[in-house]
């Protein structure tokens, strides 16, 4: 008879075979309560899942990441639960969990509105009062497909049909609706309490354009209601914070049909991007490196010698021209090998950090491009070092080091930290990728920083830390990252002379602060809801008139801020006062200098902030150490 190891250790002893939710129950009410599913041997089952023989058990519940998922997957079957009692004929097809949520596609005769939406809902929350049991049945691969084609469910008959006829298949069903799932699910629907359908779209049966138009509904569902309205605050905010909306409001940037994937830069969004460039630059001088450029296009034996072309091949523009197949640049690691190739280096010379605003193309699907963050186009802050085997640890500290400081400067005091281990798709060998992640790993603890690991998640060439970024709403956005790479240098006949006088392969090391610029300045804008930090903003300040009068002084005030290095502009028109301050306080420059009678009889500015506070009359001198101290200061809190 089964005995039950609990995460604690603690043992209990069972005389007969015993259900998860009889586990629980052993433990204490409140648990066989709460809980939603079961882990055996850190396998997720439902409560109802009958032990037999010895196993390690933990009981899931809503405050696990496990069980908000098992939430997620089970509110997708009551939301279709639901459109199949208002709208009898709709078809369900596929509905998978994601992040922070849950989807179904729907067959019907028409598209589902946001009214339809309301409905659903309404219904949902009817089916949870109802506390229906949730169970689970196991059917043949034919005995499924009479049911569901008896059902008229065309498109479910498709899916269970692509399934080897040996295999019995899982199903779940609460009332009347019953669907092909491997689960596992809450036991009843009354678990599920803090739900929101959020919006609808199109979805072509199976992601083929070729096939049917099917509706999409998104929802989502938390372990609490206190979570929920949270979530959806953070959802209101993002839908504000959004970058397209504020790069048009901005003047900062569009992106258009004739170059799809591809930013076309306005002035103001270029001056943020040379502001962000510029101080990477000096950073990364700071650091020992070397900045090269290298081309564009590069023919594609290059990229079949490193790997890429195995790997991404799909993913790269090429370009056919006198009888020769080239690539455009997709990354820059191997042009950096070949700069490194050119003259024979020593040991002495290690490590050499080479770093390239590297300007690269990757054919991304048409349906993934969101206006700056995910593009065609990209610059990167890229760069690599080569080193000895025994250098890498230090150049990874330091790269740390740095990083961190970097992404203080603007302002991202929260770092996440992932170590990602040798794919199963890779090249190098095991001793290899043992000493890779052996010395990533050392270097994180050595920094004593908190860090999670991935397995699986590495590069073909090496394992990688990544760092990710928390945003003021709480989202997390990876950005940069350090790769530890021993096979591409001997792929592309990189060497160096040893201290035995022997010839040696060095170690390389790919790593980006804020990976693509268009992404990261992407990121910003969203963070900061367009409203800059001083260092950053296109704008520092505007010098604004009351009358014509002013505007000789105006004048002068402009160049002398000017001829400081700020950023400042004047505006002149014939409007009213208050006018321009609304305008440029809506455009969130950091200062605005109003200048009067007063102020040109005094030889003074009148300075306002954005947030509205008054700072009153004072020198030129006085504002422009002002502003240099905001400058200063950059992002960072305190």
């Amino acid at each position: 008879m089964p005995v039950i190891t609990l995460p604690d250790g603690n043992q209990k002893h069972f005389d007969h075979p015993v259900s998860i939710y009889q586990v629980a129950e052993s433990i204490g009410t409140g648990l066989a309560k709460a809980a939603l599913a079961g882990k055996i041997n850190d396998e997720i089952v439902d409560t109802s899942y009958l032990i037999e023989q010895d196993a390690h058990v933990s009981i899931i519940t809503a405050k696990d990441d496990d069980g908000l998922e098992v939430l997620r997957h089970s509110c997708a079957h009551l939301m279709a639960q639901a459109v199949q009692q208002l709208f009898p004929t709709a078809q369900v097809t596929i509905g998978p969990v994601i992040e922070d949520g849950f989807f179904y596609d729907f067959a019907f005769e028409r598209p589902f509105t946001p009214e339809d939406l309301e409905k659903i809902e309404k219904k949902m929350v009817d089916l949870t009062s109802q506390n229906q049991p949730v169970s689970r049945s196991l059917m043949t691969r034919d005995e499924a497909v009479e049911f569901f084609r008896a059902k008229g469910e065309t498109y479910k008959v498709e899916i269970i049909e692509g399934i080897p006829s040996n295999q019995d298949l899982s199903f779940y069903q609460q009332g009347d609706f019953i669907d092909l799932c491997r689960g596992p699910h809450v036991p009843s629907t009354g678990k599920l309490q803090a739900f929101k359908l959020t919006k609808v779209a199109g979805a072509y049966w199976r992601g083929d354009s070729n096939n049917a138009m099917l509706t999409r509904i998104y929802g989502t569902c938390w372990a609490d209601k206190k979570a929920l309205k949270q979530y959806l605050f953070r959802l209101e905010e993002a839908e504000k914070r959004d970058h397209r909306k504020l790069g048009k409001k901005f003047d900062l940037f569009h992106t258009q049909e004739e170059a799809p994937g591809m930013v076309f830069w306005h002035p103001k969004g270029w001056q943020i991007w040379q502001t962000i460039e510029q101080y990477i630059r000096g950073v990364q001088k700071q650091h020992g490196y070397q900045e090269i450029r290298t081309p564009q296009m590069v023919d594609m034996s290059l990229w079949e010698r490193s790997g890429h072309a195995d790997k991404f091949g799909d993913g790269m523009f090429s370009v056919h021209t006198d009888n020769r197949h080239y690539a455009i640049k997709p990354m820059n690691c191997p042009c950096h090998v070949q700069v490194f190739n050119q003259g024979l280096k020593s040991y002495r010379d290690l490590p050499i950090r080479l770093s390239e605003f590297g300007s690269c193309h990757r054919d991304e699907p048409s349906g993934t491009l969101q206006g700056i963050m995910r593009v065609r186009s990209f610059v990167q802050d890229d760069g690599h070092i080569f080193c000895t085997e025994g250098q890498i640890q230090s150049e990874v500290i330091d790269f740390i080091d740095v990083i961190q400081d970097v992404y203080r400067d603007f302002g991202f005091n929260e770092i996440i930290i992932k170590l990602s281990t040798r794919p199963e798709q890779r090249v190098g060998s095991d001793a290899d990728w043992d000493k890779a992640e052996a010395a990533l790993a050392t270097a994180l603890d050595t920094k004593a920083l908190k860090w999670d690991l991935l397995p699986g998640e590495g590069a073909f060439y090496g394992p990688k830390i990544e760092f990710s970024l928390k945003d003021c709403i709480g989202r997390v956005w990876q950005c940069g990252t350090i790769q530890v790479d021993f096979s591409m240098p001997g792929r592309l006949d990189a060497q160096y002379v040893a201290e035995d006088g022997s010839r040696q392969v060095p170690v390389m090391l790919h790593r980006a602060m804020l990976g693509s610029f268009e992404r990261f300045i992407g990121i910003l804008i969203e963070n900061f809801a367009g409203e800059m930090p001083a260092w950053l903003a296109p704008v520092q300040a505007v010098v604004l008139n009351i009358t014509d009068s002013q505007s000789e002084y105006c004048g002068t005030v402009l160049g002398a801020l000017n001829k400081k290095g700020f950023r400042v502009e004047s505006d002149l028109r014939n409007e009213k006062i208050g006018f321009k301050i609304r305008e440029h306080t809506i455009q969130r420059v950091p200062y605005l200098i109003v200048i009067g009678d007063r102020e040109v009889e005094n030889g003074e500015i009148a300075v306002r902030a954005r947030n509205g506070d008054d700072l009153g009359s004072m020198s030129v001198e006085d504002f422009s150490q002002l502003l240099q101290v905001e400058v200063e200061k950059m992002g960072r809190v305190a």
